[in-house]
């Protein structure tokens, strides 16, 4: 019987062996040196604010450790994937020989490294002392609560001065609690689990595997991430710009569950590049997530992508402009606005009252409950007809 020889190898090779402990403090400061880094591919920062509490609190109380990160160690730096830094994601010129590079885990690593540098993101989650749990202030900080990028910040002064300065913080047995919590935080242990020198395929594949293979949402950010080579950072150029403005709306529900974060403004690029590529209008090229172009937005040029982001961001605040101006409550689901902003970028000419009536008989007469993707379809093609 012929055996496979790389079945022979592969049955000598344990990876579970290649484990290692890394402390939060740790981490933190390497992630500030950008000795752990992002590889280009990886998707921008997901977890709401609530998630980071949730994560902050089990470190704190949980009765079993945060499940491991995930690394691939670059030895062979020629032929590594290039790197990103943490939050900003920008291109990190030099990579060193050893550096890591972050297959899964970027959003707990982000986590303890925006209360390690205190950052605005943050500025509203504080540690209780009364509740004994990190929890989100929605009015002033009270007497009993310390901002968590103070009591885990990278420089011990900073904890030391705001205790001075809050007389109620001030007392030996409440700093002594401060300083045992800040303690336990900072020295949490990770696992990390290890790999060197992994193909892009390979770390993907590795991602994929983490995260319930690779669902459809984590692949069109990693296709979108990729473009930070070529200048173009597709959450900061349109993304969360997007989000924002329809959060200022009132329209925050709208994003649940995550992965309408990133299918919702992607679907409402489709009428800008059927109008940029001066496309005929196609019927699966409505703004609904089942329709994201994801290959063909990438394989615009940089130009044309960001004229893309442009185009749908102003078409994006036409239509909230019209919503608020004509609807007294608000709207039920995404797709009235969606499919505003389609209409308002095939028709950018001044509204007349006519067209004006017609699209506010539209929103009155329109119901998208329970329609088919070909339902969805035909009614975004009669609007923009």
């Amino acid at each position: 019987m012929r055996v496979n020889k790389g079945l022979m190898i592969t049955a000598t090779f344990d990876p579970t062996k290649r484990t290692s402990l890394i402390t939060v403090a740790d981490m933190c400061r390497k992630i500030e040196e950008n000795s752990i880094s992002l590889p280009l591919y990886q998707r921008d920062i997901s977890w709401t604010l609530q998630k980071c509490i949730d994560l902050l609190n089990y470190q704190l109380w949980g009765k079993a450790p945060v499940s491991p990160i995930s690394i691939n160690v670059i030895n062979t730096v020629d032929s590594a994937v290039p790197q990103v830094s943490f939050i900003d994601r920008e291109i990190i010129s030099t990579i060193e020989r050893g550096q890591y590079s972050v297959v899964d885990g970027q959003q707990r690593l982000t986590t303890n490294y925006k209360a390690y540098c205190n950052h605005d993101d943050f500025r509203n989650i504080v540690l209780d002392l009364g509740k004994g749990e990190f929890t989100e202030v929605r009015d002033s900080i009270r007497s009993n609560q310390i901002p968590v990028g103070i009591l885990l910040n990278k420089e011990d002064t900073k904890l030391f001065e705001y205790t001075k300065a809050k007389s109620a913080l001030g007392s030996a047995d409440v700093l002594s609690v401060l300083l045992q919590v800040r303690s336990k935080m900072r020295n949490y242990n990770y696992t990390l689990n290890s790999a060197e020198d992994l193909t892009e395929d390979e770390q993907i594949e590795w991602f994929e595997v983490l995260n319930n293979a690779g669902s459809r949402v984590s692949i069109i950010q990693m296709r979108f991430s990729k473009l930070k080579a070529h200048g173009i950072d597709i959450y900061k150029q349109y993304t969360n710009l997007y989000r924002t403005r329809v959060y200022e709306a009132g329209y925050e529900d709208f994003f649940t569950p995550q992965k309408t974060n990133v299918s919702y403004p992607v679907a409402a690029l489709n009428p800008a590049y059927e109008v940029i590529t001066q496309k005929p209008h196609s019927g699966n090229y409505a703004p609904i997530p089942s329709d994201t172009k994801e290959n063909q937005l990438c394989n615009l040029s940089p130009e044309q992508l960001t004229q893309c982001f442009s185009m749908t961001l102003a078409a994006l605040d036409r239509t909230l402009d019209f919503i608020n101006e004509n609807t007294p409550t608000q709207l039920p689901r995404i797709d009235y606005i969606n499919y505003l902003l389609g209409y308002f970028i095939f028709h950018n000419e001044v509204l007349t009252e006519n067209n004006k009536e017609k699209l506010l008989q539209w929103m009155d007469n329109v119901d998208f409950t329970n329609k088919s993707n070909s339902e969805r379809r035909d009614i975004f093609t009669a609007l923009i007809t």
